[in-house]
């Protein structure tokens, strides 16, 4: 969703490729050799192939440096970076616990600790969100980039386990990403549109 969200935002072209993870294709031959951990998104642009969805939309904010959606002042460059990786490391590895321990590993693996620990993990680090988007439309800068669609779609999976109630701020601002014209669909319609 974050790939496309900024394809769509940067109004370029694409072809969408399928890939019926249900079904096991990710674990095919032909798609181990585009992306040897067997893992979405992929983004094959020419001759090269990028795998990582936070790689996959910097590249393509860097490529269309034009259309404003990566900083290019040092300062707000290096505040872009910094919230880019707190998202994925502070934010969506909790997460990724959550889902492990609740869906994705087999019953005899999950630790129903472990998902009260990511739970606790996440509201700390979502605190710390919620104060800096005080005041703020977007995480860095008066303008949406990258990092805004990144960080969106990680609360929407946030909201979906119930983890944004006490957040206000970060309810709010997830609404105003979503309410972009050009932002995908939120977690549950897809999922539900797939069911």
């Amino acid at each position: 969703m974050r790939v496309r969200w900024t394809l769509q935002e940067l109004g370029v072209d694409f072809e969408a490729v399928t890939v019926n993870m249900r079904a096991g294709e990710h674990r095919s031959p032909a798609f181990l050799k585009v992306n040897p951990a067997g893992k979405l998104p992929v983004l094959v642009d020419g001759e090269l192939t990028l795998t990582e969805s936070v790689a996959i939309v910097v590249y393509l904010a860097e490529k269309y440096r034009d259309r404003g959606l990566i900083p290019t002042e040092l300062g707000q460059r290096a505040q872009f970076n910094q919230w880019l990786l707190f998202t994925a490391t502070e934010l969506e590895q909790p997460l990724w616990r959550i889902a492990r321990h609740t869906n994705l590993y087999p019953p005899a693996r999950r630790l129903p600790a472990e998902v009260l620990l990511a739970r606790e993990d996440f509201t700390t680090m979502g605190g710390v969100l919620e104060q800096h988007l005080k005041g703020r439309e977007f995480l860095v800068g008066s303008a949406a980039t990258v990092a805004d669609f990144v960080l969106a779609h990680t609360l929407d999976w946030a909201n979906e386990v119930q983890l944004l109630n006490a957040l206000p701020q970060l309810q709010a601002y997830m609404q105003r990403m979503y309410a972009r014209p050009h932002a995908p669909p939120r977690i549950a319609a897809a999922l539900a549109s797939i069911s």
